[in-house]
């Protein structure tokens, strides 16, 4: 049986599930937007590579700050970075909602992105100090319930809403549920002790310049056809820069002795290096598989964005109902076993979806597939994240947090550029000189594409579809080096218990 929960506990789960709708609120933030850029693009006159910016720049400050985000969190306390990024996300919703300008409205999505980079990596900094090791995966299926019912919520909501108000009501919602956010937050995550670090100016300009580069180059690569930017800069030597800026970053924070950016030490412990070179992979691999099944759906098989969303329905179902599960066997099984399963599994229904698509197969095999996928996705994501941070000492938890939930949004940016060349490749591959005719028309209708394109579009698709699936197994080579029993607890500081705040502070 298990045992009653003490107050400690009671508490953090109150604190976790108070932080959960912010996190909840970025995911759908970030799919609920995808289904509103063609009617951004008519209602407020946008060209493509405009509106793509909406989404674009969103990103690139979600991404950048994630290093000094979660370092901030260690040295102000989560609490206060958790509150102040869901204000500054919840504000620029509001700002969002109420342009009416293309420019605007990238400038009011940049700044949703660094508010989205202040709260994300709080939300692990809390469970590990807040849980003890042996009690952590159950708190982390929470996240990966979350995640699927953002996965299933964000495309139809974003259907839904922009059909009855327009599309300024995909920003508008998250006003209501921010401030529903922060006063649940406000009441239940707790003030944990804060450690005085000393600001690493020279590691956070380092970081930041460096992170700039190398995402802006890589997310952007394509947009540029790979080439010159303006002028003398170009995408390679950007990247470039971004290689070698992070290089000297590595080898500052080799020499800095008082409270590095990132503690390189973190890295001794093979899981946390493990997990993370893992959750980059997984990063290239799942944020960018439902592009070429929604163009599938809807260019060649003639489903509308509401229909081709219940596609996901299966998806996101199973991976809710299954997150639970998941947590318990984390706290119960040697990590190198339960990850890899769920590795490997995503991996193998991938490879199935290459050998499925084609304009004749029937949509329960679709179904079954997305089905078996949100199964694998449910064993997925909750032993990645507890393994690596499960012995990181509590004075690093933020930075250890940040630096993990950066190697996962740098792994997706890479993701993104990855798929957009070889979706191209393929389509010259198999259509020839329409391809480019076809691309522009991003989810045209099934009407739209010549009935000889049919086929050819389903199998550059289908091959499109190799790339994630190369990816999570990779991740699952990694994972089955992972070392320890559940029942290992860090040799690290006590776990914190958590204390309300008093009232009215």
């Amino acid at each position: 049986m298990t045992a009653p929960p003490t107050e400690t506990s009671r508490a953090a789960w109150a604190a976790l599930w108070a932080m959960v709708i912010g996190f909840f609120m970025i995911l759908v933030d970030t799919t609920i937007v995808s289904v509103a850029l063609p009617t951004l693009m008519h209602d407020l006159e946008a060209d493509v590579s405009q509106v793509i910016w909406v989404n674009s720049g969103y990103l690139l400050a979600y991404a950048v700050p994630l290093l000094i985000t979660g370092r901030l969190g260690d040295r102000f306390g989560p609490r206060r970075l958790y509150l102040t990024g869901l204000t500054v996300f919840t504000l620029s919703s509001l700002w969002c909602g109420l342009t009416g300008d293309i420019t605007w409205l990238i400038v009011a999505r940049v700044v949703q992105g660094l508010g989205a980079s202040m709260l994300t990596p709080q939300t692990m900094a809390v469970i590990t100090r807040t849980f003890p090791p042996h009690r952590r995966g159950q708190a982390m299926s929470l996240w990966g319930a979350t995640a699927g019912v953002a996965m299933l919520v964000g495309p139809l909501a974003g259907g839904l809403l922009i059909d009855a108000g327009g599309w300024e009501w995909i920003f508008f919602v998250n006003v209501p549920v921010g401030l529903i956010g922060l006063v649940l937050a406000y009441l239940f995550v707790p003030r944990l002790p804060i450690h005085s670090h000393h600001f690493d100016g020279v590691g956070v300009a380092l970081s930041a310049v460096g992170m700039f580069c190398l995402v802006f180059g890589i997310q952007e690569g394509e947009t540029y056809d790979w080439g010159t930017i303006a002028g003398p800069i170009s995408v390679p030597a950007l990247i470039a820069v971004g290689v070698a800026v992070m290089v000297a970053f590595v080898l500052w924070q080799r020499r800095i002795r008082t409270d590095p950016l990132v503690p390189l030490n973190l890295f001794k412990d093979r899981n946390f290096s493990l997990g993370n070179g893992a959750i980059a992979f997984v990063g290239v691999s799942i944020t960018v598989v439902n592009f070429p099944i929604m163009m599938y759906a809807q260019s060649v098989r003639g489903l509308s964005p509401t229909e081709a969303g219940l596609l996901l329905a299966p998806m996101a179902l199973l991976q809710t109902a299954l997150a639970p599960l998941a947590g318990h066997l984390v706290d119960r099984m040697a990590p190198r076993v339960l990850a890899p399963m769920g590795l490997f599994s995503a991996a193998a229904v991938l490879c199935w979806f290459t050998f499925a698509l084609s304009p004749t197969t029937p949509i329960w095999h679709i179904v079954l597939a997305m089905t078996l996928f949100g199964v694998a996705n449910a064993f997925l994501w909750s032993p990645l994240s507890v393994t690596a941070t499960r012995n990181l000492p509590m004075t690093s938890a933020g930075a250890g947090s940040g630096v993990y939930n950066t190697t996962r949004q740098v792994g997706a940016v890479l993701g993104s550029a990855a798929i957009a060349v070889v979706l191209q490749s393929r389509l010259v591959h198999y259509l020839g000189p329409s391809a480019d005719e076809l691309s522009q028309g991003g989810s045209a209708a099934a009407a739209d594409l010549p009935p000889e394109a049919l086929a050819g579009f389903s199998s550059a698709m289908a091959d499109t579809l190799l790339l994630p699936a190369i990816g999570v197994a990779l991740a699952g080579v990694l994972a089955l080096f992972f070392v320890g029993r559940p029942s290992d607890s860090a040799p690290s500081a006590p776990v914190a218990t958590p204390r309300p705040a008093p009232a009215g502070k």
